[in-house]
C-alpha cells in the first residue's frame, strides 16, 4: 500500500505509549491508521469470511492556520472488505470525509471524527468504538455486505519496535509510533447479499495502529505487510518496504510467544515470491504465496482466494491487495 506523507526532517523520539488515551487519534501527527484484519468461523468451526476494517485519518497541513469553521483540517477514510471463501469472491467499499478535528457534535458540517481520547473513529455509518467493557466494536454498512463485530483482547498490548517506536527507513526520521492487538476475540455477525451469518467459534483478528510524521523513504514505491495469529498462540509481524525492483529498502517485524518478545532487525527478514497473480482490473501483478523467513521460522503464506484486490480509488486512490491467508510451517502443516 502506498501513502503520500508530509514531509519532515525531524525523527520521533522514543516515547512510552500511554493506554487508553494513545488508543485514540493523534492529529498533530500527518498520518495515522487503525487496521482490523481478520477471519470468521461458521457454527461448526469451518471458515466462512476474511474481513477488513480500516480508518485512516490524514492532516492537511496547509488548512491548519484557517479560522474558517468550513476548513478539512483532517480527513477520515475508511476501508471495509469481506473475503467470501465459498464464494471465491472479494467484496468491498469504501467512504471519505473531512473533519475540522472538533469534538463530535461542535460543528454540525462535519461527517467524520477521531477522538484524541481513546479509540472512538465515526465516519458517516461506519465506526470502531471502544465499549465500557474495553472491547472495541466495528460497524460497517457497505452496498452489498454490513459487519457488526465485537473485538475483545485476549492478549496484552503488543508494542512494535523500541518499545512502541518502530522504524521503517534507513534513517531514524522514517519511523512510526507502532502497536498491534493479536489474537482477538471476534463476535457478532455478518449480512452479505441480505443472508445473515454469526459467528462462530474460533472467529479471531489482529489489530495494527500506526501514527507518523514520515514513513515511506526514499526510493520505496511498495510496503509488504503480514500479522500473523499462529495456532499456539504466538503472534508474527514481518514487514519490508521495498523499491522499483522489489528489492528490500528497510524490513522488519517481531515475534511473541507467552511473555517473550524478539523484535526483528532489517536483515534478519526476507520475502520470497513464489507465485504471482494478475488483476484483470488493475494489471497489477501480486505475489499470492510467500516464502517469509524470520529468526522465529521460516513460513508459507498462501491466498486462500487470489483475488482479494481493494480499488480504494474514491478515498485514499490507491490500488492494493490485503486478504486471507493460510499460514503452513517448513513441513506443510498449517500453523496460522
Amino acid at each position: 500500500m502506498g501513502l503520500a506523507l508530509h514531509p519532515s526532517v525531524y525523527a520521533l523520539a522514543p516515547a512510552r505509549l500511554n493506554f487508553p488515551r494513545d488508543a485514540g487519534a493523534h492529529p498533530e501527527y500527518a498520518i495515522e491508521w487503525w487496521y482490523a484484519t481478520g477471519y470468521i468461523n461458521g457454527d461448526s468451526g469451518e471458515p466462512l469470511f476474511g474481513f477488513q476494517v480500516t480508518f485512516f485519518r490524514s492532516r492537511i497541513a496547509r488548512t491548519q492556520n484557517m479560522v474558517s469553521k468550513l476548513a478539512a483540517r483532517q480527513l477520515i477514510f475508511a476501508h471495509a472488505a469481506i473475503t467470501d471463501i465459498k464464494g471465491k469472491k472479494l467484496w468491498h467499499d469504501q467512504r471519505m470525509a473531512r473533519s475540522s478535528g472538533a469534538e463530535p457534535g461542535t460543528n454540525s458540517l462535519d461527517d467524520a471524527f477521531a477522538s484524541t481520547r481513546d479509540t472512538a473513529i465515526t465516519l458517516q455509518d461506519w465506526s470502531l468504538l471502544r465499549q465500557a467493557d474495553g472491547h472495541l466494536q466495528a460497524r460497517i454498512a457497505g452496498t452489498d455486505f454490513t459487519m457488526g463485530l465485537t473485538l475483545a483482547a485476549t492478549q496484552p498490548v503488543l508494542l512494535q519496535g523500541a518499545q512502541g517506536l518502530s522504524q521503517k527507513g534507513p534513517h531514524p526520521r522514517h519511523s512510526s509510533y507502532y502497536y498491534s492487538l493479536p489474537h482477538l476475540q471476534v463476535d457478532g455477525h455478518v449480512v452479505l447479499r441480505g443472508k445473515r451469518y454469526e459467528t462462530g467459534s474460533g472467529s479471531t483478528a489482529w489489530l495494527d495502529h500506526e501514527w507518523s510524521q514520515q514513513l515511506i523513504p526514499p526510493g520505496a514505491v511498495g510496503w509488504d505487510w503480514m500479522g500473523i495469529n499462529l495456532l499456539d498462540g504466538s503472534a508474527l509481524t514481518a514487514f519490508r518496504l521495498r523499491d522499483k525492483a522489489s528489492y528490500p529498502v528497510w524490513a522488519g517485524g517481531s515475534f511473541r510467544f507467552k511473555d517473550q518478545l524478539t523484535i526483528f532487525r532489517p536483515g534478519e527478514v526476507v520475502f520470497k515470491p513464489l507465485r504471482t497473480w494478475k488483476s484483470p482490473l488493475s494489471q497489477a501483478s501480486y505475489p499470492v504465496e510467500w516464502e517469509v523467513r524470520t529468526p522465529a521460522g521460516s513460513y508459507t503464506v498462501r491466498a486462500v482466494l487470489d483475488n482479494q484486490e481493494m480499488d480504494s480509488r474514491l478515498s485514499t486512490g490507491a490500488i492494493y491487495w490485503e486478504g486471507l491467508c493460510d499460514v503452513l510451517d517448513t513441513n506443510d502443516r498449517l500453523v496460522g
